[in-house]
């Protein structure tokens, strides 16, 4: 523990290793200023529901920043998630309805804020929004034309890329490599074709902002830049997103913010890998687009959140029929080791070592999630105190994840309603009863009544508790 001004400070025995983009290696995690741990994720444009895909960079980094809370204290650790709130496809749904774009994306920021905290993901501590930085964003592309890294033409402000010798280091792609899988439209007013938009004109009915390059709207890139200089300041610990951020968005975002503030940008940059259906990629024009809020109508947010973390947050992750279930038989055997510990009172504990090992190894949780199943075991098999302790080291390790949150009984009665809750409770208490007057054949046939409404009765010395089987 070290103390800076009158507050106290943790610094980590254990070290967090973090796999870096740019290093393409792991490397130790080293703050700028462990007072104040800084990171950005690219959040969502919402003009829709965001699918399940969109969902694993949210609870990826979510793990990232609880991670980061417990080791640098919760004070200390600042997180910006942004919003796009300007785009071509809100502007399209918005013309579609027509309405204001703000009424689009405050409807679907809200159902999408919503989703995610289902999810067990944490607010951010800031959630920025491009429209509400526009001041930043005009101030920013000026700066980038006044220093000779960005220059204005037909209306438009472009990024010049032969100002920043060291463009193409994130990706590592050739220059041609670039220009191609950025598919950049190679107008006669560019100097190279790979020269990226800060500003442009607004089309008929879009939105416009006026700036000293004439009336328009923001690139999407220089957005970012923008927000994060505003809200955190540069350079930051970590810069986070998907897979597919890497070229164009972070590669431009690096390119302008260092010219612009002729300094780093971005300590560790951290990408999480995709999200395929099956074998497939998502697509609508697949049909098999699946969205969160369809998902949480059917299965907790838990095993949602379970499912995407089951895999390690850097490599593929096939979602299939079955993903979502599987996830919440895995937390139903947490749960289960949960209930039959109930008459013990959980001793206040840490998370074990060996769980904070896995995470603080490049967030390894496929070997997280077997330290939590070990320790679910060792419960059942525990006596005494040490019953006690050890329920209080699952509860302290799931919970840093974001698991083991609801009551047990709940998690397995949760698809009940008061009326059906209150009828398998009858049911099970006239079974109880006609047990105890060694009445089989009615206690019998109470039994059948329930596996009949899928309930599964688990007798015990004291009498039975229940759970809905599951429903798919």
């Amino acid at each position: 523990m070290a103390f800076i001004g009158s507050k106290a400070i943790y610094r980590p025995v254990m070290t967090l290793r973090l796999y870096d983009t740019m290093a393409r290696a792991k490397r130790d995690f080293v703050p700028g200023d462990p007072s104040r741990v800084t990171m950005y994720v690219c959040g969502p444009t919402v003009y829709n529901y965001a699918h399940i895909g969109n969902a694993r960079p949210v609870v990826a980094f979510d793990l990232l920043f609880r991670l980061l809370r417990h080791l640098y204290g919760e004070d200390h650790v600042l997180y910006a998630a942004n919003v796009t709130d300007v785009d071509d496809k809100i502007n399209a749904k918005a013309a579609e309805e027509g309405v204001p774009i703000d009424v689009i994306t405050e409807r679907y920021l809200g159902v999408y804020n919503a989703d995610m905290a289902t999810l067990g993901a944490l607010q951010p501590t800031f959630q920025p929004r491009a429209t509400r930085t526009m001041d930043a964003i005009v101030a920013l592309v000026g700066r980038l034309v006044q220093l000779g890294a960005a220059y204005e033409a037909e209306g438009h402000v472009l990024f010049d890329i032969q100002s920043f010798p060291a463009y193409g280091a994130l990706s590592g792609r050739s220059m041609e490599d670039m220009i191609a899988g950025a598919r950049v439209e190679v107008a006669p007013y560019k100097r190279n074709p790979a020269d990226f938009v800060l500003w442009k004109p607004s089309k008929p009915g879009e939105p416009v902002w006026e700036s000293p390059f004439g009336p328009g709207r923001p690139g999407w890139h220089i957005e970012c830049t923008a927000m994060i200089e505003q809200t955190l300041g540069l350079p930051i610990d970590i810069h986070g997103g998907g897979h597919d951020l890497i070229f164009p968005h972070h590669e431009n975002e690096i390119a302008q913010g260092v010219c612009a503030c002729d300094q780093g940008y971005a300590r560790y940059w951290v990408h999480n890998g995709f999200l395929n259906m099956g074998q497939d990629k998502m697509s609508k024009s697949l049909g098999n687009v699946t969205l969160v809020h369809d998902l949480i109508d059917r299965f907790p947010g838990e095993a949602l959140r379970w499912a995407l973390l089951a895999s390690h947050y850097r490599q593929p992750l096939a979602w299939t029929e079955d993903t979502a279930a599987q996830a919440k038989r895995a937390l139903d055997t947490l749960y289960g080791a949960l209930m039959r510990a109930s008459e013990v009172e959980a001793v206040p504990a840490e998370p074990s070592a060996a769980f904070l090992e896995a995470l603080l190894d490049d967030l390894n949780t496929p070997k997280a999630n077997a330290e939590l199943f070990a320790l679910a075991g060792r419960l059942d098999a525990a006596n005494g105190v040490e019953r006690a302790a050890v329920k209080g080291e699952l509860l302290a390790s799931a919970r840093l994840a974001g698991f083991l949150g609801a009551d047990p009984a709940a998690w397995f009665q949760g698809g009940a309603d008061a009326d059906l809750t209150a009828r398998i409770e009858d049911l099970i208490a006239r079974r109880v009863a006609a047990r105890k007057a060694k009445d089989f054949t009615l206690a019998d046939a109470l039994r059948a009544e329930l596996t009949a409404m899928d309930v599964e009765v688990m007798d015990n010395p004291t009498g039975a508790t229940w759970r809905l089987k599951e429903r798919v």
